[in-house]
């Protein structure tokens, strides 16, 4: 097949891209480079840097695909609070843009990379996040995934494009990007512990996530391409399990051999309580059955990432 991958060169982005460049795939990369390194990319992904905003290179990118997957998103919730408009101009316009490019040139299917993000916090006594509890975004990066969600749904069933969001949860893994300001926890808490450096908990670590390894989110992003009866769906893509930052800095404490300084910042808040995916409906939908725990996930983001080494 033929594919477009927007942010190709970000995490998740070129974890996906390599994985179907292997497979044989003909893949199409773009990204603006702002967080991205076109250096992780397979030498046969087509790479092209340049916006999601760019409508005329975007109709030359789209000729002759099958599948469109859109990554290309500001990341950083923390950011997000500071710069609500820069989130909304990439994360909202960009979407749109390109629902826009794939209208004109007639590409029949695209994956959205949405967030966990979008659901705020669990509600009291239930177990799990499903794709029919109400979002509460408590952010302008959570608020700009629901409203790119909406955008690509609508547009898509005005225009007859199938569609399918994945609203992916606490991805990591090899290769994830370590910026100096926040940080993705599980590699930071790796890198820090490694170095003998303090791990810095905000709030008391009770508060819980859903860690889903890389390659686990790739595997679903490869079943959303071919899978029937998806259109218009939202999925959660997670591991199913809810671990706590308390149990997260212990594993790493573990694994790494380490007796690094661990503090609880009880000023700060922690974000939201509880996350949790709930898994039916990608389990019915995608045949999608996470595979790598945490425990074992942070041992291979050790041993194949260089950084770590």
């Amino acid at each position: 097949m033929n594919f477009l991958i927007t942010g190709a060169a970000g995490f998740l982005g070129s974890a996906l891209a390599n994985h179907l460049a292997r497979e044989g795939h003909q893949v199409r990369g773009l990204d603006d480079l702002t967080a991205g390194d076109p250096k992780t990319l397979a030498p046969d992904v087509h790479f092209t840097r340049g916006d999601v905003g760019d409508r005329p290179k975007l109709w030359t990118l789209l000729q002759g695909v099958d599948v469109v997957y859109h990554l290309a998103a500001r990341v950083s919730v923390q950011e997000s609070i500071l710069y609500p408009r820069d989130y909304n101009d990439v994360n909202v316009g960009g979407t749109v843009a390109l629902m826009e490019a794939m209208r004109d040139v007639g590409v029949r299917r695209v994956v959205l990379a949405s967030s966990g993000a979008v659901y705020g916090d669990m509600n009291a006594g239930d177990d799990s996040l499903k794709e029919t509890d109400a979002p509460l975004p408590r952010s302008p990066y959570a608020v700009s995934k629901i409203a790119a969600e909406h955008y690509v749904r609508t547009i898509g069933a005005l225009w007859n494009i199938e569609t399918v969001s994945l609203r992916i949860f606490n991805a990591y893994g090899p290769g994830q990007r370590l910026p100096p300001s926040h940080p993705p926890v599980a590699p930071h808490y790796l890198k820090q512990a490694l170095r003998g450096g303090t791990l810095v908990a905000h709030g008391d670590g009770s508060q819980t996530r859903d860690y889903v390894y890389v390659d686990d989110a790739v595997s679903a992003m490869v079943a959303a391409a071919t899978a029937p009866h998806v259109n218009g769906l939202v999925i959660n893509v997670g591991s199913g399990a809810e671990t706590s930052v308390r149990e997260l800095i212990r594993l790493v404490l573990e694994i790494t051999e380490s007796k690094a300084n661990v503090v609880y910042n009880t000023q700060t808040e922690g974000g939201v309580s509880r996350m949790k995916a709930d898994l039916t409906r990608a389990k019915e939908k995608l045949r999608f059955a996470p595979s790598i725990k945490l425990e074992d996930g942070l041992k291979l983001t050790l041993q194949r990432d260089a950084r770590f080494r």
